[in-house]
């Protein structure tokens, strides 16, 4: 019986999401209960079949009703929750696995199950459980059979777990009215065809000309080329400027040459080893050479230019990336964070998520397993780092690297993860071109429409091993006889086409052909030139950071006075918090004539003549805006409605924008999504804070593999600054060492710059270097150990001549101890806070030491090591016998190890090279502040007491045996 297409449903507020609660209250009123919705009542009474006595009473009570279907109410319900069953479940029985066929679909949504006969199905009209069924689906029974075909195809989702409605109405109504299944005409599936043969030729002629080398390939999933290829389209028929890709080994050489248009030649010379030759200093600073770049060819990114039609050009960047597989997912969503903002305008960079937009491409293993990738989903909802949603892309092999699926992750699929996100997630056939593609097409709308991220499971396998040297049957035994029997995608789309005359099979040939002579004739072109030209140095040459050369970063007084006064002013009427009210008022005097300027005066006062001077600026960190140490300021909020205001965004005569973000408790990502942002926009002075030293821990391989090396591996520049609170004050393990020792055991090629500074103006003047060195082949990120029990210390704080007239001092010496040079018997090099704890104890000591006998340096920049002035200074005294190096980290940690061939070096076997800090320890500090103090005080006194403490030999005996 069918239901009048003009009569409302008046079930149409209950079935979806409300669907458990129509069958809890159904039961309720079954069971005689009063206490039920009077709307739903109303309905039972109506629609109920058969009808009891005392409900026919009630329906006379309500009045006359219209005749209705004569289905009972709870064979509607029934009906309803199998439909809705399917779209929560169907994927279950969906057939994604190009190996398995799944056969769970009878058995899942077989309508006996569900308490339902086909020829009840067949009695309810489909309006009734489907509000927006097409009009050639009458009955519950087509309407289930109509949405079986749409959840349990090659294509099968999971978005049930999205809270927006707005959100779910979409999709389902996509999914639903078949709008994904758009029929490509024959030129779009002939180019399709073409894609995926020159992809699997491009495969099949590298595994046999190259036997045994390993090229991580893509065959399995070969549709994540096209995928690719249809998402760049999309954008670029939309106008983006931008589209940053990041993924791992697997099939990254197909992308580049396919995607990227790497030219084939240039990749067969990689394997031939024919090293390209690395671009100059003129290379623009995101740009990837075209050769050997001192990395692996599976690493290496590329950048492409497409035309678009009545756009602007197109930039396609594929990002360097290192086997620490998902690290690269933060950098390239800074990569797009960079490209959306205008930072030529002061305040908060302007942002357009038009602008750009990631794609990021998984292994199925690394996707749960690898911490990073939540961490840089989580990055997508806040407001210092989203980028108007990311299309993701797991390229599934059902195995990692000899791993099982069962024995990698504890979640049905591996994209389980993005649920928590609340991120939409379509499973697709990696053996279903068009399938794939309606997938993509999905994703794009979805992220362009509500500006979010969206997932795409592309369920493959791997023909080979994890890499072509490996044998997998040797783990996986029967589903690689599966595999060996299993036709390739292009095969099977071949055949398809055929089939459906799309194509005949001369044409299939002929794109067999033309694509196997191109790879032949790339290949005889690659080995002429091996040939033609002499074989490459191995350095490479153009990458290796030139010494940064003196800079001014001295400000004229009165403009660091005008400046500061501008950034004591708040608009009327905005309530500063009294107690922090106080401390801004201080600063007032900072600049004056017997006036002190802080760490945090010198910081701000930096960034604002940097923002007048035109260089952007963006800060981030755990509690930035305030300062871990509420020591900066940089963002006021009102005491009464909680407004925020940064003066930093109202300065006159500005010309650059100023971001400050707090970030998420997240180092990993944040950090590298900072160190993405800067290559991409080398002109910002890009700074990320700890919110103490020790948290950079967890950023690890961040700093290994991308900030210290990447010039050297990809030629890749960056400025990044690390900004890393350090200094043994009793706190314990975790709030004493930003571990300078690590990034001091990765300095090499003047790879960056690490620093340990002893004062405010010191702190001013590096900063202002940094941000005069961006856009410059001096340019290298910066590491500097941060204070935080000196941050308001007398002996930090600075004259305002010293920003004024002064700059950045790689060395400072400690003023004269004694009156004669010849007197000074013992050279002691420190840096950081001990330093100024040996101040401090020489202005306070009333002991009776012979200070005139030793003289101190402090060692502001540790790498690179101010050689030639530490030998200078050396030269100065002619009766020194002994050097000492002075720190307060344990001797395995600290710069002890780093320093001590180098002093040796100087020491030129006439002096006595000494060590006095902590000993060897497995933690970085004690937690009792007792010891800690009395550890503090051994050292200090040890410094200062001019009685030799080692022998030349002993010492270096010492130093090399441990």
């Amino acid at each position: 019986m069918g239901v009048n297409d003009n009569q409302p449903n008046p079930w149409k507020k209950f079935i979806g999401p409300n669907l458990g609660y129509v069958i809890e209250q159904y039961e309720r009123f079954t069971n005689g209960e009063e206490s039920i919705d009077l709307n739903l009542k109303e309905l039972f009474i109506k629609w109920g079949s058969p009808l009891s006595y005392e409900t026919n009473q009630m329906k006379e009570t309500i009045g006359n009703v219209p005749d209705l279907p004569s289905a009972s109410i709870e064979k509607v319900l029934k009906a309803a929750k199998l439909l809705e069953n399917i779209r929560t479940n169907g994927h279950l029985a969906a057939n994604i696995n190009p190996l398995e066929e799944n056969r769970k679909g009878q058995e899942l949504f077989n309508p006996v199950k569900h308490g339902i006969s086909e020829q009840d199905l067949k009695a309810i009209p489909a309006k009734l459980v489907w509000e927006e069924a097409p009009k050639d689906v009458e009955t519950a029974f087509e309407a289930m059979n109509r949405l079986m075909e749409r959840y349990t195809s090659a294509l099968a989702y999971e978005f049930t777990h999205v809270s927006d409605s707005e959100e779910r109405i979409w999709l389902t109504q996509m999914v639903e009215t078949g709008s994904l299944q758009r029929s490509l005409s024959k030129e779009e599936r002939t180019n399709l065809l073409k894609s995926l043969t020159e992809v699997e030729g491009f495969e099949q002629f590298l595994h046999k000309t190259f036997v045994g080398q390993k090229r991580f390939s893509i065959e399995g999933v070969d549709m994540l080329v096209p995928m690719l290829d249809e998402a760049v389209r999309e954008g670029v028929e939309e106008g983006v400027c931008n589209v940053a890709i990041g993924m791992a080994h697997r099939g990254r050489l197909s992308v580049l040459a396919h995607v990227l248009k790497k030219p084939y030649s240039k990749i067969f010379s990689e394997f031939q080893h024919s090293h390209a030759k690395q671009q100059g200093p003129s290379a623009d600073l995101v740009d990837i050479s075209e050769g050997w770049t001192g990395d692996v060819k599976y690493h290496l990114g590329r950048n492409r230019f497409v035309e678009g039609t009545g756009t602007p050009r197109t930039r396609i960047t594929l990002a360097n990336n290192p086997s620490h597989l998902e690290f690269v997912n933060p950098v390239v969503e800074g990569f797009a964070r960079a490209a959306q903002e205008d930072r030529k305008k002061p305040g908060y960079p302007e942002q357009d998520i038009k602008k750009a937009f990631a794609i990021l491409v998984h292994g199925d293993a690394a996707f749960p397993g690898q911490g990073i990738v939540a961490e840089t989903l989580n990055l997508g909802g806040l407001k210092g780092y989203r980028t108007g949603g990311t299309i993701h892309i797991i390229a599934n092999n059902m195995v990692g690297f000899t791993t099982d699926s069962h024995d990698s992750r504890s979640t049905r699929y591996s994209s389980d993860l993005a649920k928590g996100f609340e991120i939409p997630i379509v499973h697709v056939n990696a053996d279903e071109p068009e399938a794939c593609l309606a997938a993509v097409r999905l994703a794009y709308q979805y992220r362009a429409r509500f500006q979010k991220d969206f997932v795409i499971d592309l369920v493959g396998y791997r023909r080979f091993g994890h890499n072509e040297m490996d044998d997998p049957a040797v783990t996986q035994p029967q589903v690689y006889k599966k595999i060996a029997k299993h036709s390739t995608v292009r095969a099977l789309y071949s055949t398809q086409l055929l089939n459906n005359g799309t194509l005949n099979q001369q044409e299939v040939e002929q794109i067999n052909l033309s694509v196997q002579e191109l790879l032949q004739t790339e290949y005889d072109k690659a080995s002429e030139k091996k040939q033609s030209e002499p074989p490459a140095e191995v350095a490479v040459p153009g990458v290796i950071a030139k010494g940064i050369p003196p800079l001014e970063t001295k400000v004229p007084l009165g403009t660091l006075q005008e400046i500061n006064r501008e950034l004591l002013k708040w608009p009327e009427g905005f309530h500063i918090y009294p107690k922090l009210k106080k401390i801004l008022e201080r600063r007032e005097t900072a600049l004056e004539e017997n006036g002190k300027v802080e760490w945090a005066v010198a910081e701000v006062l930096a960034f604002a003549t940097m923002l007048q001077e035109g260089t952007p600026i963006r800060l981030t960190g755990q509690d930035s805006e305030r300062g871990t140490f509420a020591q900066r300021h940089i963002v006021l909020h009102d005491a009464e409605t909680n407004q925020t205001y940064s003066p930093l965004h109202h300065l006159p005569q500005t010309g650059a924008s100023f971001a400050v973000h707090n970030s998420p408790l997240s180092e990993a990502a944040v950090v590298g999504y900072e160190y993405g942002y800067n290559v991409f926009a080398p002109e910002t002075l890009v700074m990320w804070e700890a919110q103490y030293g020790d948290f950079a821990n967890t950023a690890q391989p961040l700093f290994d593999q991308f900030v210290s090396s990447a010039r050297a591996k990809w030629g890749q520049k960056s400025g990044l600054t690390l900004l890393l609170p350090h200094g043994y004050e009793g706190q314990g393990p975790e709030h004493s060492s930003a571990r300078p020792e690590r990034f001091l055991q990765l300095a090499a090629e003047n790879n960056w710059t690490v620093a340990n500074l002893t004062s405010a103006a010191q702190y001013f003047h590096v900063l202002r270097r940094q941000a005069a060195t961006l856009g410059t082949e001096f340019v290298r990120p910066l590491v500097i150990m941060t204070p935080k029990s000196l941050l308001r210390h007398p002996q930090v704080a600075s004259s305002a001549s010293a920003l004024s007239e002064g700059s950045f001092q790689t060395v400072i010496e400690q003023p004269q101890l004694g009156k004669a040079l010849d007197k000074v018997k013992r050279l002691v090099l420190t840096t950081g806070k001990m330093a100024i704890d040996l101040a401090v104890e020489i202005d306070s000591s009333k002991e009776n030491r012979n200070l005139d006998e030793i003289h101190i340096v402090r060692i502001e920049q540790l790498y690179p090591f101010p050689h030639e002035k530490i030998e200078a200074i050396i030269k100065r005294y002619p009766n020194l016998n002994e050097i000492f190096w002075v720190q307060e980290e344990p001797k395995n940690m600290g710069a002890w190890h780093y320093i001590a061939p180098t002093l040796f070096e100087l020491a030129s076997g006439k002096l006595s090279v000494g060590y006095i800090g902590r000993q060897y320890r497995s933690s970085t500090a004690g937690g009792d502040p007792l010891v800690h103090k009395t550890e503090q005080e051994r050292i200090v006194h040890q410094a200062l007491n001019s009685k030799s403490l080692v022998d030349t030999q002993k010492q270096k005996t010492q130093f090399v045996t441990r």
